[in-house]
């Protein structure tokens, strides 16, 4: 069938495998953070998958994601904090187009890996912040997760760290996330589309094909966050957070 001929141009079925898993495994993180799935499944694919296929493939899979996060726990989204961030995110996607169209944006990689890093040893540490965030906080986080999302795909965390410093209640947190990261990434699909990137062999077959690892994976990592504490919540994005910056450096450094 050209759907299957289509897919192993690009997988060999151990390959195929490998790949089911890390996406699985990218998803479990999904499902308790919001975001974090270049962490794992980005490093897994770029072993058998063309660079240039990661990035739109995992916007679709990112997008149905977080379209079954919202479905299941849309009454626990924080609307508020969604029209703050919201209008800020775009304005800060278009800034971020700019950039990647006329500018030098790879130097900025390694102010948002430094960040990263930073505030999550911070979070980590124990120490408590004087106060929570004020709502002014949105400014800076939802343009400059814009600005990241449009450049790297990769401003996910910075929603995380608004949300975190904001909301007292845990599920409002991740399906709040689970929006943004929704919106965020429909707007690159759309992009992609437009571009004829879907249009490459093999694409849209692995896609469809890696949706239910990626089910499966939502599914527990969901299950997870209702088990666990508000504080335990918060280190596992910290963590997830931590892990994203030093791995961001690391591919910088290497390169």
């Amino acid at each position: 069938m050209p759907f299957f001929d289509a897919l192993f141009t690009l997988l060999s079925p151990g390959q195929f495998a490998i790949a089911c898993l890390g996406v699985g495994v990218a998803y479990v993180i999904f499902g308790m953070a919001g975001f974090g799935t270049a962490l794992v499944a980005g490093p897994v694919l770029a072993h058998f998958v063309p660079l240039a296929a990661i990035v739109p493939l995992l916007a679709l899979l990112d997008f149905a994601a977080a379209a079954t996060n919202i479905a299941r726990d849309r009454h626990a989204a924080d609307r508020t904090e969604l029209r703050r961030l919201v209008p800020l995110m775009a304005v800060g996607s278009l800034l971020g187009a700019a950039l990647l169209l006329w500018g030098r944006p790879d130097a900025l990689q390694w102010a948002l890996g430094l960040f990263a890093v930073g505030y999550a040893l911070y979070a980590l540490s124990g120490i408590q912040p004087a106060r929570p965030f004020t709502p002014r906080a949105a400014l800076p986080f939802g343009l400059v997760g814009g600005v990241f999302s449009a450049l790297f795909g990769s401003g996910g965390f910075l929603y995380a760290i608004y949300l975190t410093g904001r909301l007292p209640n845990k599920d409002a947190i991740r399906v709040t996330q689970s929006t943004l990261i929704g919106l965020s990434t429909l707007t690159r699909a759309v992009l992609f589309l437009l571009a004829g990137v879907y249009a490459q062999p093999g694409v849209l077959a692995l896609a469809a094909l890696l949706v239910p690892p990626m089910l499966v994976g939502t599914a527990i990592g969901r299950r997870i966050t209702l088990r666990l504490s508000r504080e335990q919540f918060l280190r596992a994005v910290n963590a997830v957070v931590l892990c994203s910056g030093a791995l961001l450096l690391w591919r910088l450094w290497a390169s």
